[in-house]
């Protein structure tokens, strides 16, 4: 398997943790779902006024955010098994794993996968919509989120033809 021992670069895991920000508490996010440290999801719907006053440590923060990474690089070179990667779409592939979920990156792993990177950028660009929640945790209609654009634009640009041509 070509990317079997592939792990994220340093500078994959500072974009990382640049998009998503470090906070040391919990927080609802933009979906309104529960989250704290680096984009860790506590739990679907607003954090109770419990959790809000609870604080979180760095180590909690680095341990729960390594467990993440781990997971989507896992899901990355399992889907991702016909075709050798660039450093870059490694990195690129595992934020948005990362973000996404595997369930969610599952067409741009594929399309990946088979090597047709305009797939990857379209499944990528795509993918910027949020399901905010009400105050009971119940699913709203989707809003475009144009922080994920941006970051969309970033997981991308290492699929996109002209990057390659650089």
């Amino acid at each position: 398997m070509p990317n079997e021992t592939m792990r994220t670069s340093t500078a994959g895991l500072s974009a990382l943790r640049a998009r998503e920000g470090a906070i040391l508490h919990y927080y609802n996010d933009i979906a309104n779902n529960c989250t704290f440290g680096v984009g860790a999801l506590a739990h679907h719907g607003p954090c109770t006024e419990e959790e809000m006053r609870r604080p979180v440590s760095t180590a909690d923060v680095n341990a729960q955010l390594a467990v993440s990474v781990r997971s989507a690089e896992a899901a990355v070179r399992r889907q991702v098994s016909a075709r050798e990667l660039t450093q870059d779409q490694f990195d690129a592939l595992v934020s948005y794993t990362f973000n996404t979920g595997p369930t969610g990156a599952h067409p741009a792993l594929a399309a990946a996968n088979a090597g047709l990177d305009e797939q990857v950028v379209a499944h990528m660009t795509r993918n910027v919509n949020v399901h905010p929640r009400d105050v009971h945790g119940r699913r709203l209609r989707a809003v475009r989120s144009a922080g994920l654009v941006n970051r969309r634009r970033e997981e991308a640009a290492p699929f996109r033809i002209e990057a390659r041509a650089e």
